[in-house]
């Protein structure tokens, strides 16, 4: 299996205005090099590609390699759950559609406090359990965007977790947003396993300020600048497997080329992304706040500025690939949303940095409350 994996979710278009237009050709070539160095685990979810994705690894792996040389991850579409009985009928068709009989890996997919309670309530864990217990399922776990103090009770609650799919980067590693190395050490804490996406931000850390490309092609020249990510990723303790969404044959050549015989970062290099590079990222960030939470402190409307205000700049450094609105509801649950700010501007009195918070809020809002 080795640790690195092979995601569905930006596979090779036709045409760029329709995620349903996969390339196949060009799949079947990305398949057959990335099996032909030794990786074996697809990852994919239902709603992939207006749920095009499915078919396409159906062609391009199932149809072409025998059962038992490959693994599939896949995921529940928890968000378009409405009964209990939605899940027997997803899970058959996700099956249908890749031509399996089982999954080596399956998830409840984007689990956050609203899909969280909505799981609860229509039985999704016990439903993973039960696919288990019928060899439906060989491993069961879920994937995570939400907060490390979530995530704790989550795993608390359901112990017959095996394996949990997180967000972790070294630009979010400490980002207030974000949080994946919290995230990481509660799951370690559980003792799961972690997958990892997201590990070059959605490409966003494929292309850096030049400052910072200077710094990495001087500590390693044969290296690409989207390895980093990816290898920072894996040199994390307690991760297993690491995926990347690959459009391209010279993106799988690239990324086998460095996970053929990995190498971990040092702490020396660890140090170098989380600290160095991500401060000259940083340095173009919109909004200049450290996330003190002294803005916090009082607010009448209970508004997560800081948390707010990291999404925001994710979505100016990177735009929409990150899914900073999917962000901006989770962060917002049990808070006031931008939009609720009454401007008495006690915020602003109390920051540090004298950002002008009631400006910026009404831009989240305009932005992210459409």
């Amino acid at each position: 299996m080795r640790n690195f994996g092979f995601g569905g979710m930006r596979l090779p278009l036709l045409d760029e205005n329709d995620p349903k237009s996969i390339d196949q050709n060009e799949v079947n070539r990305m398949v057959d090099l990335f099996i032909s160095k030794g990786f074996t685990y697809f990852d994919n979810a239902y709603i992939y590609h207006s749920g095009e994705s499915e078919s396409a690894y159906k062609k391009a792996i199932v149809d072409r390699y025998p059962r038992n040389s490959f693994l599939i991850a896949d995921k529940m579409p928890t968000m378009a759950v409405k009964c209990p009985e939605d899940y027997e009928k997803f899970f058959a068709r996700q099956l249908e559609r890749l031509g399996i009989d089982y999954f080596d890996y399956y998830l409840l997919h984007n689990i956050g406090h609203k899909t969280y309670e909505e799981s609860e309530k229509w039985g999704g864990f016990d439903f993973l359990v039960k696919k288990k217990a019928e060899g439906k399922i060989k491993k069961i776990g879920f994937s995570f965007h939400d907060t490390p103090e979530l995530l704790d009770e989550v795993l608390s609650k359901h112990p017959e977790i095996d394996f949990v799919q997180i967000q972790l980067n070294y630009i979010d590693w400490n980002n207030a947003a974000i949080r994946s190395r919290e995230c990481l050490d509660t799951a370690r804490k559980h003792g799961k396993p972690v997958s990892v996406m997201e590990p070059v931000k959605g490409g966003g850390l494929a292309s850096l300020p030049e400052k910072a490309e200077k710094i990495l092609k001087k500590a390693d020249p044969q290296m690409s600048i989207p390895s980093w990510g990816i290898r920072f990723a894996a040199s994390c303790d307690g991760v297993f497997m690491v995926l990347s969404g690959m459009k391209s044959v010279e993106q799988v050549r690239d990324n086998t080329s460095f996970m053929e015989n990995f190498k971990p970062l040092t702490a020396d290099e660890k140090n170098m992304l989380t600290g160095t590079v991500t401060g000259i990222i940083n340095e173009s960030v919109y909004i200049p706040c450290t996330a003190c939470r002294y803005c916090t402190d009082g607010c009448p409307k209970n508004i997560n500025i800081p948390s707010y205000f990291a999404i925001y700049n994710n979505y100016k450094l990177y735009g929409m690939r990150n899914f900073p609105m999917m962000h901006y509801r989770k962060q917002s649950f049990g808070h006031g949303l931008a939009s609720d700010c009454i401007e008495c501007k006690q915020c602003e009195i109390h920051c540090p940095q004298h950002i002008e918070i009631t400006k910026y809020l009404k831009e989240i809002a305009a932005d992210f409350e459409k």
